[in-house]
């Protein structure tokens, strides 16, 4: 009898989870639609037609630029990551210099723009010191903008946890590594992961700005695109949706990873 009820409570919550996601997908999909048709309204009510076939000329310019957007994106976001945790860390540091000197980093790169920071960078550092790949300054300029934001959400997510539990680990004897394995970490990841979808999808708009230094990425493509044949909407439009393929895959991943670290902690 008990086996039938257990049984039956299955189906239930299956049955709801199904006709959830169904609802889920019903009202994404008015939304779409809403949204299209608005669209669609702003371009009759100004007359304007959508002149498609001088930019498509241009369609591996515009491929070139967004596989260049992507290769910057992807090294950006693993360096980025990675010298925003270790700076994130080191604003927990024992050490006095080195918390000092990793909140002036983070102050300094949040507090000025990251357009002056392209132009001092490439001007003034890279010239000094001899580099001239535009790529690789580039994708140095984008890491160390976006990597103090990084390490001051992993900061931010760190002193979230309350020091009673810190104070607790410590008198059941918890070295410093599992007190950030067991207690730390667990806590921070979920709290960080909505912050940094948002911090990483910046870093990919931001990339655009990189146009100022010759930087052929797509932005830079529709530019010249819009120069050459006078079609601004039809340069820009597919501009968004671009950066749009490269977004919302990132935003995807992130709740997935959200759910799974709620479930296991």
């Amino acid at each position: 009898m008990k086996r039938k009820e257990s049984t039956g409570r299955a189906w239930v919550f299956s049955s709801a989870k199904n006709t959830s996601n169904r609802a889920y997908w019903l009202n994404t999909f008015l939304a779409l639609a809403g949204f299209s048709f608005l669209v669609f309204l702003s371009f009759t009510s100004l007359g304007y037609d959508l002149m498609w076939k001088g930019v498509w000329s241009y369609r591996s310019s515009f491929f070139q630029g967004y596989l260049m957007t992507i290769l910057l994106s992807i090294i950006a976001l693993v360096l980025s990551t990675i010298l925003g945790i270790l700076v994130g860390l080191a604003q927990q540091s024992k050490v006095i210099f080195l918390r000092i000197l990793s909140r002036g980093y983070v102050e300094i790169i949040r507090g000025t723009p990251i357009l002056v920071q392209i132009l001092i960078f490439y001007y003034v550092i890279a010239n000094s010191l001899g580099i001239d790949n535009r790529l690789l300054v580039g994708v140095c300029i984008m890491s160390v903008f976006s990597s103090a934001y990084i390490a001051e959400i992993i900061r931010s997510g760190i002193e979230s946890v309350s020091k009673s539990q810190l104070e607790t680990a410590v008198s059941l004897g918890f070295t410093n590594r599992q007190i950030y394995q067991h207690i730390i970490f667990p806590q921070v990841v979920t709290r960080i992961l909505p912050p940094l979808t948002g911090q990483f999808a910046a870093l990919i708009k931001d990339s655009s700005l990189l146009s100022v230094i010759a930087i052929k990425e797509v932005t830079m493509a529709a530019r010249e695109i819009n120069a050459a044949t006078f079609s601004t909407l039809e340069s820009y439009l597919p501009l968004a949706v671009c950066y749009l393929l490269l977004t919302i895959p990132i935003s995807l991943l992130t709740r997935k990873l959200e759910k799974k670290y709620s479930y296991e902690y």
